[in-house]
């Protein structure tokens, strides 16, 4: 059964959907022993990993690179890449070598924010063979057009636009829509609109998935929490108590210990 088919049914049998976003080897081991349905490589490893201030700092180089690390820790997950800022805007055929690169690197499908505009591009990636996940809602790299990483859709104009937006991605053959950063009422809209699955990013319940950062999730991130993210673990502290730990072994003169050297 193609992936098309088998989301479709698995969004008319009702089991949600689970997105995890991770970037590296390491975590795509672990998330491959976990039920989590797939692993999206976000343009947002920009921000997570690299500290950028956006996502907009993104290419597909430096995506392929983590896709690389995540498609060979977790063989048995499907991996989606991003397809981040300027990657699909310069023709179609830089856009279809931007996929080629993605999928050579182990991307088994692609992300793309914003049907209108896009659609000849889209169809092309879709004939290529490679599946399409659209992206609406707050879509990160068109954050400068929208006044920044804000709630979208809260006014009828704007969830009308949202609607249709979701409605092309499926009508140009898309296999799923990421959900983001919309009033939770409005997701239930979005999903009744098209028959393909809504996966909610701080979208509210009523979407056919849900989908997080490893790293927001795990608590990682410091520095800055999402209104819409719950947290699974405290792993900054728990890290952070760890390292301590070592260091004062170490001081201390315990670490290395009998068990840690070679006779």
């Amino acid at each position: 059964m193609s992936l098309k088919k088998t989301l479709r049914k698995q969004k008319a049998d009702g089991k949600k959907l689970t997105v995890v976003t991770c970037y590296d080897y390491w975590s795509a081991r672990i998330l491959n022993s976990t039920q989590v349905d797939g692993i999206l490589v976000g343009d947002c490893v920009e921000m997570v990993m690299h500290g950028s201030p956006n996502t907009m700092f993104a290419d597909v180089d430096t995506i392929a690179l983590h896709v690389k690390a995540v498609a060979r820790g977790a063989p048995d997950k499907l991996v989606v890449a991003s397809l981040p800022a300027f990657s699909i805007q310069k023709g179609v055929e830089r856009a279809i070598e931007n996929v080629q690169i993605l999928v050579q690197a182990g991307a088994q499908a692609v992300k793309v924010e914003c049907a209108h505009g896009n659609e000849e591009t889209i169809r092309e990636i879709i004939e290529t063979g490679v599946p399409v996940i659209g992206h609406v809602g707050l879509m990160p790299s068109h954050h400068y057009m929208t006044g920044g990483f804000r709630v979208q859709g809260r006014d009828e104009e704007g969830a009308d636009e949202i609607i249709e937006q979701a409605r092309t991605f499926e009508r140009l053959g898309a296999v799923a829509v990421v959900l983001e950063a919309v009033p939770a009422a409005l997701s239930g809209q979005v999903r009744a609109a098209v028959s393909i699955p809504v996966i909610g990013v701080g979208a509210g319940p009523d979407c056919d998935g849900q989908a997080l950062v490893l790293h927001d999730l795990l608590g990682m991130v410091i520095d800055f929490k999402p209104k819409f993210v719950r947290t699974y673990l405290n792993g900054a502290e728990l890290i952070t108590t760890a390292v301590n730990g070592f260091v004062a072994d170490v001081h201390s003169g315990s670490f290395p210990g009998e068990a840690e050297q070679y006779r």
